[in-house]
């Protein structure tokens, strides 16, 4: 018969999550679970998740990169992004998501990680895109600026999710080709990265399709102002 009590960590992070406690606690707590109902010892258990740090180490860089975010914040870098992008002529929100957008899939391309939430997005784009919005209009409604910072946030996610695999030697592409080679499939580094490219191209147009939406509907609200 089959144990099924080792999965209880997958139980204790999906209540944990839908809780909204603690997500380091919880993940913590589901792997020292898991491995006392697998009957590893404690000793064992503390040597692997150890051991997965150190491993794992470069993931621990946030720490030092939030730190130094929150200080060029507090010395004007979203009021001198936003000026930036206020000096610029014809920019508009749906015209900066797209260039960082493509900056993003190029630079994934080559294997550079540039970007990043709380590196560019928070502190950069998301300003610039207010201040591309706000050109020859009233100051954006709290309901407006929310919507131009969640796209802000989705250039990133659309940029970076669906280009990893466009670098040969990125970690995707080798992780899947050690499954299909481990399953009788061998495929080539080459062959792999190209099938890649419709999806990042893809992606584009999608992503492309909203930012244009999302910058009509500003730009009708700043002409009812106009006409008010």
């Amino acid at each position: 018969m089959i144990d099924f009590w080792p999965l209880i960590g997958v139980v204790i992070i999906t209540l944990g999550l839908a809780f909204k406690l603690n997500t380091l606690l919880v993940i913590l707590t589901a792997g020292v679970v898991t491995g006392l109902v697998a009957d590893i010892s404690p000793m064992q258990i503390l040597s692997i998740l150890g051991e997965s740090f150190t491993n794992n180490r470069y993931m621990s860089l946030f720490i030092l990169v939030l730190p130094m975010i929150g200080v060029l914040e507090r010395f004007g870098l979203r009021e001198r992004a936003e000026q930036l992008i206020g000096s610029i002529k014809n920019a508009s929100a749906a015209r900066v998501l797209m260039t960082y957008l493509l900056l993003r899939k190029v630079t994934n391309a080559m294997g550079l990680n540039l970007g990043g939430h709380p590196s560019m997005i928070r502190p950069l784009v998301a300003p610039m895109a207010e201040a591309a919005a706000e050109k020859g209009r009233q100051p954006l409604a709290e309901d407006e600026s929310q919507k131009v910072k969640a796209l802000s946030a989705a250039s990133e996610n659309f940029g970076n999710f669906f280009s990893q695999l466009l670098f040969i030697g990125t970690g995707g592409l080798l992780l899947i080709k050690g499954v299909l080679d481990d399953n009788g499939f061998p495929v080539q580094l080459e062959d792999m990265y190209i099938w890649a490219l419709p999806t990042a191209i893809g992606s584009v147009i999608i992503f492309g399709l909203f930012a244009w939406r999302a910058d009509r509907r500003l730009k009708q609200v700043a002409k009812q102002q106009e006409n008010q």
